[in-house]
C-alpha cells in the first residue's frame, strides 16, 4: 500500500461511527449485512449511515453488493490486511519487541509491503 491510500483509509477510520461499523463488519464475514441491521447497531439514521458508508467505500474498506431489494456491505479483507501491514511495514524491522507483542495473524502482512 502506498502513502495516499493510507491516509485516506486512516482518515475514514478516524470517526467513532466509521470505526464502529468497519469493527461490526469484520465480525459478519464476508456475508456482511445489509445496511439497515448496521444503522440498528450503531445507532445512526439511514441519511448518517449512508454519508457513513460512501466515506468507507471511497476509502475502498467495504464493499457494496445488492441482494435484492437490500444493499449488504462487507470488510475488504485484503485492504485492512495492507492497511496494517503498512503501519507495521517498519516498526518491526527497528524494534522487534512490539511485534512479539502483536497477535502472529497481524505480523504476516507487514512483510513486503510497499511504504511510499
Amino acid at each position: 500500500m502506498k502513502k495516499s491510500p493510507a491516509l485516506t483509509a486512516l482518515a475514514a477510520l478516524a470517526n467513532e461511527t466509521r470505526l464502529d461499523i468497519v469493527r461490526l463488519l469484520v465480525r459478519h464475514g464476508e456475508t456482511g449485512l445489509p445496511a439497515g441491521k448496521i444503522s440498528a447497531k450503531v445507532h445512526a439514521s439511514a441519511s448518517r449511515l449512508s454519508f457513513h458508508l460512501a466515506i468507507l467505500e471511497n476509502a475502498d474498506l467495504i464493499h457494496a453488493r445488492r441482494d435484492g431489494r437490500f444493499v449488504h456491505y462487507s470488510v475488504r479483507y485484503e485492504r485492512i490486511g495492507a492497511l496494517m501491514g503498512y503501519l507495521l511495514n517498519d516498526c518491526c524491522k527497528s524494534h522487534p519487541a512490539i511485534c512479539r507483542k502483536l497477535p502472529a495473524s497481524c505480523t504476516h502482512s507487514a512483510a513486503g509491503t510497499e511504504n511510499t
